[in-house]
């Protein structure tokens, strides 16, 4: 009788500890607090699931790797297509099987294998120079950027970085290795400096007058216009979306994954499926001026009056499937050198 009433008493405490356990779901993110606290407090609000989270600069993977099956993640979240196609090759994740988040995410922002979704677009954009060039023409197109007219004015940022990489990537996708090598040697003979700083030191570049056009993601725009210290980088430049007459604008974008060995599987899918959601998604582009990847979602109003765009139709899978190719170009031209 005693085991048996210990036993009882054991499992009586035990079941409400599990059942307590269950209610939460571990993130690794990538992306800063500002970014994503909010959407997981309305998830909570409204799931009562409490979120878990581990923020990250860079080495998820390796983490992940390291914590092999005993790893508490259940969702990761992260930018770039490179690094959501990295968790997937080095089989970090596992597909999920969700009609919401087929609904939610186009086909060309998700993973066929269901392994990786898009949370939020971005788009490799042009910023011009306002009072040395003005908006450039409506048919200006990524492969311009290697014209003559542009020699000494570009800016960029490494070519070896994962926005430029995932650029490259897609003009190889849209115009074969051969010509993306070609187009590569003509921004590098372009280019006003050596290739350097980040997406914002570019358009400050531009403001110096050391350069007229400088490439970089639209969502600094957004950032740089609310930062009273680079407003003035912001007022110096117009953001123009390049291919609208040829491909369409090169889009990346930040993202999710279900670790392999999520022990919150379930909950981790909810979770999955409420940051697609209008909600969510509507909180996501706002604090960051990014694009929200489902469709009719309204965005921010700053990023509305920046105009509207067709977005490259090339898949991002198929753009990744470039990625070693973008690399061994960009070394060929001694891009960054």
């Amino acid at each position: 009788m005693k085991k048996l009433l210990a036993s009882a008493i054991l499992f009586g405490l035990a079941a409400p500890q599990a059942a307590l356990a269950a209610e939460e779901v571990n993130v690794y993110s990538y992306r800063q607090p500002f970014l994503v606290e909010p959407m997981f407090k309305e998830f909570t609000k409204e799931t009562g699931i409490k979120v878990n989270v581990k923020f990250a600069k860079k080495g998820l993977a390796e983490k992940l790797q390291q914590e092999g099956e005993y790893s508490p993640a259940d969702v990761i979240l992260t930018t770039d297509i490179s690094r959501l196609v990295e968790l997937s090759d080095k089989k970090l994740v596992q597909a999920v099987d969700s009609k919401v988040l087929d609904e939610n995410v186009p086909a060309q922002y998700r993973d066929s294998d269901e392994e990786w979704f898009a949370l939020t677009l971005r788009t490799r954009s042009v910023y011009s120079s306002r009072d040395r060039v003005g908006r450039l023409p409506a048919d200006f197109d990524y492969m311009d950027l290697a014209n003559p007219e542009w020699k000494g004015k570009i800016c960029t940022r490494s070519g070896k970085h994962p926005y430029n990489i995932s650029l490259v990537s897609a003009m190889i996708a849209n115009h074969g290795e051969a010509e993306a090598k070609q187009w590569l040697e003509g921004v590098k003979a372009n280019l006003a400096r050596k290739p350097q700083g980040n997406d914002r030191a570019q358009v400050k570049a531009v403001k110096e007058g050391l350069c007229d056009l400088a490439i970089g993601n639209s969502y600094y725009l957004g950032k740089m216009v609310n930062d009273e210290k680079q407003k003035s980088w912001a007022e110096a430049v117009y953001i123009n979306f390049p291919g609208q007459k040829d491909n369409g604008t090169h889009v990346n974008v930040s993202g999710m994954a279900m670790a392999k060995y999520a022990p919150n599987k379930a909950n981790a899918q909810k979770l999955m499926e409420f940051l697609t959601g209008d909600k969510a998604q509507h909180m996501y582009a706002e604090v960051n001026y990014e694009y929200p990847v489902k469709t009719g979602v309204e965005r921010s109003a700053l990023v509305a009056s920046w105009g509207d765009f067709r977005a490259d139709k090339v898949s991002l899978e198929k753009v990744a499937d470039y990625h070693s190719t973008a690399i061994k170009l960009l070394d060929e031209v001694k891009f960054d050198l």
